[in-house]
């Protein structure tokens, strides 16, 4: 069975290509979908190739998609479903990443260390803060999938009042043993000292904050996001910012690389990391085994995995 991977360059694609070709007999890679045609009947991709009807059609024998990846937002689903092709994701090798770069965004605020740093590296020796500590405040998780779960996991130990909404509530016992507490989105928006958003981009979840709800979050609040940057209306997110005095960590962003003169830049009370909480040195050995394994149990005929479609 012929195997196709597209694979950005800036990965370790001798080790992706080495341990890929212990596996499968007829493995190929490439870093762009330059190509008229491919016989190829499986496809991996990560979410920086666009899968749409255009690559579709040059690849005939296409049965089964893998995106090495949580997002699959770069595949058109509709065209995909149209072709009968199966498609899998990997929602859980990132998890334990994007939890940790939550937590690590939250902390930075509440400690002020962008402001202490910056005192720091300027020769100046600030003797008051505005820090606060995490134990105690109100965390607002919107989106209870894998990483989302992960993360209430991970604040259990910071002692905190932990609220979720999910568009799919959690059975009781779940709810019990990660100590959450189910809401509507406004009201978890009004209560939280800290909202993290963990949704996929659909259309239902395209501008999901807007500005009226952002409107309904408390004055000098948190609000993280690391899921995709078309969640939230970035435009009434500069204003409403500004104006509550909201403190940003943003991993994602509408447009990428981030435009300049967004608005975003500018905001002082904003910390912006380049689309890379799930990017660590561990969290791509699990996406590579995680892919290998899923792809293989496809080549081999059983269920696959992680399926979307």
């Amino acid at each position: 069975m012929r195997i196709l991977a597209i694979l950005p360059p800036f990965i370790p694609l001798n080790q992706v290509e080495e341990q890929s070709r212990q596996v499968f007999q007829d493995f190929h890679l490439r870093t762009d979908a330059d190509f008229d045609s491919d016989r190829a009947e499986v496809l991996i991709v990560t979410t920086f190739t666009r899968v749409d009807r255009s690559l579709l059609s040059r690849m005939p024998e296409l049965r089964f998609i893998q995106v090495a990846s949580t997002g699959y937002d770069n595949v058109d689903l509709e065209s995909v479903r149209e072709r009968g092709i199966m498609l899998c994701n990997i929602p859980v090798a990132n998890k334990e990443s994007v939890a940790e770069h939550v937590i690590a965004m939250a902390l930075a605020h509440l400690k002020d260390l962008v402001f202490l740093n910056s005192e720091m590296h300027a020769g100046r020796w600030p003797m008051l803060t505005s820090s606060r500590d995490l134990m105690g405040k109100t965390f607002g998780i919107v989106g209870m999938g894998a990483i989302g779960r992960r993360l209430a996991e991970r604040l259990i130990a910071f002692e905190v009042r932990i609220l979720y909404y999910d568009v799919i509530r959690l059975p009781e016992e779940e709810e019990e043993r990660l100590g959450v507490t189910y809401v509507g989105l406004d009201d978890l928006l009004r209560e939280s000292d800290i909202v993290s958003l963990h949704v996929p981009l659909t259309d239902k979840t395209r501008g999901l904050l807007d500005e009226r709800r952002l409107r309904m979050m408390k004055d000098g609040a948190i609000l993280i996001n690391t899921s995709r940057g078309e969640v939230v209306d970035e435009g009434a997110l500069v204003r409403v910012a500004r104006e509550k005095g909201l403190r940003l960590g943003l991993d994602v962003f509408s447009v990428e690389p981030i435009v300049p003169g967004s608005g975003l830049t500018e905001l002082e009370n904003a910390i912006l990391s380049p689309h890379i909480a799930g990017v660590t040195v561990e969290s791509q050995m699990r996406f590579l085994q995680e892919t290998v394994a899923n792809v293989l149990r496809y080549v081999q005929g059983l269920e696959p995995h992680y399926r979307v479609l």
